[in-house]
């Protein structure tokens, strides 16, 4: 019994070998893969902020659209794909620290709003609409505060605001700070996506009610937003700057762009006071709120969100 015991052992190491062999060359065609995804398919200008990084197309009402935490010029695309097309022209810029795009120690979302005036200054473009998604909020609402002449209308999906003092905050913050840590490292966030992949979806706001609910083709989306972070080590800086920069607060009081503001009341990454605080303090702003689809409610609820980012888009081009 003693010496099959044994044998079962040795069989037990051999296939836990295998299988870790199996993973880590996964990983490496997967990272391989993720990297050639990206390359060649931006392009880089110098400014004053260091280098700027951005993709573009489309024709018609020029949009800036900015990128959530864990983004890049890509998960702009891929914001173009769910709630625009072509039929505008797009502009999608990789934050400070994501991908190609500098980052400096001391570096602020004030910083931020400044470069995207230089880069639309360098393509010749003197006003936008604004789209920005989860993190990206709080450089689209300065951008607005500091140049209210370049921005026609501004649309926040799921953005974070303002700080605020609650448990469930307090909950989310714990959830930013862990979501630092896994974005640290190319295999581990991959690791982490491919074997726990729920538990990775409630950690960036989408509880177990939403991803039981989810239709094929919004999961192949969310899937996407996932994967297409790959790799991560490209953007651990900027999730880092994300994670610790001061957001707006009350001064967005001063933005005097059309304002459309869209959330879910059970995001649980950046809660629903985000939204109220943006509707009661934006003069005029208006508030499209659903009831359920988390931190990925332009999945969830994407034909009525995409029929309201563009209309509020076209409502107010050239205004």
């Amino acid at each position: 019994m003693a010496i099959f015991l044994k044998y079962l052992a040795g069989l037990l190491v051999l296939a836990l070998g295998v299988a870790g062999v199996m993973l880590w060359f996964d990983f490496r065609s997967s990272i391989v893969a993720a990297r050639e995804r990206v390359r060649g398919k931006s392009v880089v200008v110098p400014s004053s902020f260091g280098d700027l990084e951005y993709s573009e197309g489309g024709a018609g009402p020029a949009v800036l659209v900015i990128h959530g935490s864990g983004g890049g010029f890509d998960q702009g695309e891929l914001i173009v794909q769910s709630v625009l097309d072509d039929r505008f022209h797009w502009i999608a810029p990789s934050r400070f620290g994501y991908l190609r795009s500098t980052f400096h120690d001391g570096a602020t979302f004030d910083d931020q709003a400044h470069a995207y005036t230089a880069l639309l200054d360098q393509l010749g473009i003197e006003r936008v609409a604004v789209v920005a998604l989860s993190h990206g909020g709080p450089s689209a609402l300065l951008f607005a505060v500091l140049y209210p002449e370049r921005v026609a209308s501004l649309t926040l999906i799921s953005c974070g605001v303002a700080p605020a003092a609650s448990d469930e905050q307090a909950q989310a913050n714990t959830k930013g700070n862990t979501l630092v840590s896994v974005y640290k490292e190319d295999y581990r966030y991959w690791l982490i996506t491919r074997l726990f992949r729920k538990q990775f979806l409630q950690l960036i706001g989408v509880d177990d009610t939403v991803i039981a609910n989810l239709t094929a083709g919004q999961r192949v989306l969310i899937d996407r937003v996932v994967d297409e972070m790959n790799p991560v080590s490209l953007r651990a800086a900027g999730v880092a700057f994300d994670n610790q920069a001061t957001l707006p607060g009350d001064r967005i009081a001063a933005i005097r762009s059309p304002t459309l503001i869209i959330h879910a009341q059970d995001d649980t990454l950046q809660l629903y006071h985000n939204a109220e605080f943006a509707a009661a303090t934006i003069p005029g702003a208006r508030l499209l709120s659903f009831e359920r689809g988390g931190h990925f409610v332009m999945v969830t609820e994407q034909e009525a969100v995409r029929a309201a980012v563009q209309g509020h888009i076209q409502d107010h081009t050239g205004s």
